[in-house]
């Protein structure tokens, strides 16, 4: 049997920490459930001192959880935060406490002023005060990539003694090369005393586009978890990606000597899911997940694949979940046809749901040849950006063109049901259609970003568009709609990053 590499999940605290990626409590609870299916080790739920509304994400995640999964809650070195993240985690069957401090010359120096021996003096009292609340205890040794190897030593050394049952061994800047990394674990494990009776964690990032190999160096040289994110989600350039060390490692089980316990039929679904919750786009070329991963363009290409799939593919396809489909949808199509083939995708829904999803699907399926699968996903994603929000879009309507003044009539749903419509004028319709929403609304926020993609091929696709606003306090807020008319799926998209804007505030 090759060695068990524990899989830690990160991205509902590391992977929320990218610019606009923010996510509420109820889809940090979408996302743990497909966690769960992936069957990750480990789920870092978030930081419970950062705000009320990390602590109730880790106590709803805790509840919802079980046995299943370990919960984990990051802290600082410090009694309070360790205090909060306890109480956050009473609810876990299974909890964790993950705290620590940073190691390297810059920063005792620069952010901690503090002494090597004052860092010493605080892991052994942050690890020993945590583990009068729990047993497991993951101390983390941040930014170690940069840190002086005999000085780590003496770190971990401390932490072991403390009762640490997990060290974390961060490249927090994506700084090393992989095998300088490994080489640090290696020396890790060959001058910490008791170190083989804990998980040696590794936590990459991306800065170097190296996280993956870092992981991986890491494990070659005796490191017994990974912790990563789905898409690689996190600050700055990312996290090491799960889907991506993962499948190397299945690849590779036997030259690494490891194995996972994930589920890898989830990894697109995964993807897709996170992906259309914090409103961050996967690009297209993106190992695993990717829209082409397993697309073949060439003429070589496609001759090798059709005559034996492993001449191009070294994965099938269907052990990451990106098998194709082999039901084609049309307006001709019945709800058995739908219900199948959202099935397939994962979804599930009840005969009233299914009714309102059905007259979505026939609406769109008039104005397209072939609904594919992204449409669908699409289609369900824009009903549940508008089942609790505060305003809907009832109607929309626009004159534009030269040498007119593009002019906009909109109007909007609250949820008693009454419509306000108001009408304005801007540079162009979009502009005009997000004035006249900015009167009903009336709440203050700059556009940051703004833009639109096609969801499938062909001139009649769907148009989803992103955008991003920033409120008065600096808070960044995504809101994403979807529609045949792009200058809806604007408005449907202003307004559903407004609608998270006036639920924050309330």
């Amino acid at each position: 049997m090759t060695r068990k590499i524990k899989i830690f999940d990160t991205t509902l605290r590391d992977g929320e920490q990218s610019p606009g990626a923010s996510m509420n409590t109820e889809e940090k609870l979408v996302i743990t459930r497909e966690l769960l299916r992936l069957k990750v080790d480990v789920i870092e739920a978030g930081f419970p001192i950062s705000s009320p509304g990390d602590f109730e994400s880790v106590r709803r995640i805790s509840e919802l959880v079980g046995d299943q999964a370990v919960v984990c809650a990051l802290t600082r070195a410090i009694d309070k935060d360790i205090d909060v993240a306890a109480d956050a985690l009473k609810y876990a069957k299974r909890p964790r406490i993950h705290t620590g401090l940073g190691v390297s010359p810059s920063h005792l120096r620069d952010k901690l002023r503090i002494t090597e021996e004052e860092c010493i003096e605080r892991t052994i009292h942050c690890v020993s005060y945590a583990k009068q609340y729990v047993d497991d205890v993951e101390f983390y040794a941040e930014d170690a990539g940069r840190s002086d190897y005999d000085f780590l030593v003496r770190v971990i050394q401390a932490a072991v003694d403390a009762g640490a049952t997990v060290v974390n061994i961060p490249d927090t800047t994506g700084y090393s090369l992989p095998w300088e990394f490994g080489s640090r674990i290696a020396y890790l494990r060959d001058n910490v005393d008791g170190i083989e009776n804990v998980d040696i964690s590794v936590h990459c990032h991306n800065d170097l586009g190296m996280a993956t190999a870092l992981a991986l160096s890491g494990v070659v040289n005796g490191a017994t978890q990974v912790e990563c994110t789905i898409n690689g989600l996190g600050e700055r350039a990312g996290n090491t990606a799960m889907e991506e060390v993962v499948m190397a490692i299945r690849m590779h089980g036997e030259e690494l000597d490891a194995h996972t316990d994930i589920d890898s039929r989830e990894f697109v679904k995964a993807s897709k899911l996170v992906s259309s919750i914090t409103g961050m786009n996967v690009q297209a070329n993106k190992a695993i997940v990717g829209a082409n991963a397993f697309a073949h363009s060439s003429g070589i290409h496609q001759d090798g694949v059709l005559k034996e799939r492993s001449t191009y593919e070294i994965i099938d396809p269907a052990d990451v979940g990106a098998g194709a489909s082999q039901i084609v949808l049309t307006a001709r199509s019945g709800h058995a046809a739908l219900k199948h083939r959202l099935e397939e995708l994962g979804f599930a829904f009840d005969e009233e749901r299914l009714d309102e999803l059905y007259a979505a699907f026939l609406e769109l399926a008039d104005k397209k040849k072939e609904v594919y699968d992204e449409d669908l996903e699409s289609l369900v994603n824009e009903q549940d950006r508008t089942a609790d929000a505060l305003y809907t879009l009832d109607s929309l309507q626009v004159s534009c063109g030269y040498p007119l003044t593009p002019t906009a009539t909109v109007g909007l749903r609250d949820r008693e049901g009454a419509v306000a419509t108001v009408c304005d004028f801007g540079t162009g319709p979009i502009d005009a259609a997000f004035k006249a929403i900015d009167k009903i609304v009336q709440v203050k926020s700059d556009l940051s970003e703004f833009a639109v993609m096609a969801v499938t091929r062909g001139i009649d696709a769907l148009g989803e568009v992103t955008v991003r606003i920033t409120a008065a306090d600096g808070t960044v807020f995504i809101g994403r709609g979807a529609d045949g008319d792009i200058i809806v799926s604007a408005a449907k998209a202003y307004l559903n990053a407004l609608n998270r804007l006036l639920s924050n505030s309330r």
